[in-house]
């Protein structure tokens, strides 16, 4: 019972991570806008924060690391955010393949998804202090 009362708060936990792996990411690629043969990265973890929130229903506990999982294939508690680096080809002369307004436009995505998850945490907050003082 107690796991489903906090589950939304680790879902949202989780995202929010993702979510200041990210910034950093972005950050970085930003701040190496100018040097030479600079590959900029990137954060993929809506396709597996999808997964791993859709997977969350039953999970069998594993005891011991030979036990086979029981259940959907990620669970919530194995999600990672992956950083990984852009291959595709540079517009530049010295290699470099950071486009500063993509960073940019990134960099307000990702402010907003972060706001927003915020904003659902503190909902969540919300809601068990009301159910803590029984609606008074």
């Amino acid at each position: 019972m107690w796991n489903n009362i906090f589950k939304p708060m680790d879902v949202i936990q989780k995202g929010l991570s993702a979510s200041w792996t990210r910034n950093a990411v972005i950050r970085n690629n930003i701040a190496n806008v100018e040097t030479p043969g600079f590959k900029a990265s990137y954060v993929d973890f809506e396709s597996q924060f999808k997964r791993a929130v859709e997977g969350s229903g039953f999970v069998g506990t594993r005891t011991h690391s030979e036990h086979r999982r029981i259940g959907p294939g990620t669970s919530l508690e194995d999600f990672r955010p992956m950083i990984r680096q852009s291959r595709h080809l540079s517009m530049r002369a010295d290699g470099n393949n950071v486009d500063i307004e993509s960073e940019n436009v990134r960099m307000v995505q990702n402010t907003i998804f972060y706001n927003t998850l915020m904003e659902k945490l503190n909902g969540e907050i919300r809601r068990l202090r009301m159910a803590i003082s029984e609606g008074r």
